[in-house]
């Protein structure tokens, strides 16, 4: 099966022409999903600034990491849920725009940069926990993380203008 039969395949099921008619669907998954989006992105940014040494420089990096890291697990999970739902309603438009693809692409970079980070200078953390200087390297992932999160959320605006109103 192709990627646009699949696609049209998915714009045709009972739960895809739901998200489309319904009155109430659509605006309320989107109200979870920015809502959700906000929730991560304060927590992520919090997290960054952090490893910039430019917020909670008197906290332990490892304590900042536990007490972070559930909240920023469910919310990215809830939003991934909210995404794919959004998604559903109409995927054949949504794969359509640049923007989408684009987003997606950024969504994977931003997973590969966190995963880098984990591999990496994140598995030694306790090793710099207290140090006045964060490694280059974590502050790497944190600049990183801040511009592709920044990216996520243009694309993701602009796949709300690329498409035609509801």
């Amino acid at each position: 099966m192709s990627l646009a039969s699949f696609l049209q395949w998915l714009s045709n099921t009972q739960f895809s022409v739901m998200m489309r008619e319904s009155t109430w669907a659509e605006p309320i998954v989107e109200t979870i999903h920015v809502l959700t989006l906000t929730l991560f992105l304060g927590l992520a940014a919090l997290l960054d600034l952090r490893l910039l040494g430019v917020a909670m420089k008197r906290r332990r990096m490892s304590e900042v990491l536990g007490q972070l890291n559930p909240c920023l697990f469910v919310g990215f999970a809830v939003m991934v849920v909210s995404g794919v739902v959004l998604f559903s309603g109409d995927p054949v438009s949504f794969y359509s725009t640049t923007f989408f693809k684009v987003k997606m692409i950024m969504l994977v970079l931003a997973g590969l940069n966190v995963m880098i980070f984990n591999a990496t200078i994140g598995r030694k953390v306790a090793e710099w926990d207290m140090d006045l200087k964060t490694p280059r390297g974590a502050k790497a992932a944190a600049v990183v993380s801040l511009l592709l999160w920044v990216l996520i959320v243009a694309a993701g605006r602009g796949i709300a203008y690329a498409l035609p109103p509801p």
